[in-house]
């Protein structure tokens, strides 16, 4: 079978705005020159783009233009070493998923527990973001959370106020050993977030779990995030500006 035929039938098996590489269509190292040569030939004649070097997708048909790949698909390869996470989306598109704002720029963040410089894919900035805490699947949710609170200054198009009533209401709806590990969490995190965690966990009630993140803050200092009385009555018990 020749390289065009054996590619073109793997690429007919993925799914629309799935993103792959070289590697995912097996072809042989002595075959290499003719794969690039086909593909680019692919891109040219619209049947697939190409999203980065090296990385393609078979695009979906919006109602004026192509739609590129969702952001998971972009990412995806800095998201896991083999099946061990070592990365999650967290950020602007988290902002959105959470009902924190409605805009989506076209930037993607990522936790991760190593420092990495802001790279370029097609349309989309990636910047990384540091993460304390040991990444698994099963607490990248609450990291998640974490972080809109880290960055609640940071989510557009929204007020502190409205960004904190709706985080309340997400961080009430975990389940009770969530919550425990969402304080567990915060503890690794910086002492302003921890502040403002721990004075949310009160006002909903939650003051043992509150009471852990306030031993770990200093008397002395205090943490600027522009909030009314009314809406954090706690604020001053929490040195919250």
């Amino acid at each position: 079978m020749k390289t065009a035929e054996k590619v073109r039938t793997k690429i007919d098996k993925f799914e629309k705005g799935y993103v792959f590489t070289y590697s995912d269509l097996d072809i042989s190292v002595s075959e290499g020159d003719a794969l690039k040569k086909y593909l680019n030939r692919l891109v040219e004649s619209g049947k697939i783009a190409r999203l980065s070097k090296g990385r393609f997708y078979k695009p979906k048909k919006g109602i004026t233009t192509n739609l590129k790949p969702n952001e998971y698909e972009v990412v995806k390869d800095l998201l896991l070493a083999g099946n061990k996470p070592v990365g999650y989306i967290t950020g602007y598109s988290v902002f959105n998923s959470f009902k924190l704002t409605t805009q989506v720029p076209n930037v993607i963040q990522i936790g991760t527990n190593f420092d990495k410089k802001s790279i370029r894919r097609n349309i989309y900035t990636v910047k990384f973001v540091r993460q304390w805490n040991k990444i698994t699947r099963t607490n990248i949710p609450l990291l998640q959370l974490l972080d809109c609170i880290r960055f609640i200054k940071s989510i557009p198009d929204t007020t502190i106020e409205s960004a904190l009533k709706q985080i309340s209401v997400l961080i009430d709806e975990l389940t009770d050993s969530e919550k425990k590990q969402c304080i567990q969490l915060a503890i690794n995190y910086p002492p302003s977030t921890r502040a403002l965690t721990g004075a949310v966990f009160e006002l909903l009630g939650y003051t043992e779990l509150s009471g852990k993140l306030l031993k770990t803050l200093k008397s002395t200092s205090w943490y600027a995030f522009n909030i009314k009385q009314e809406q954090l009555p706690n604020k001053l018990k929490w040195k919250i500006k």
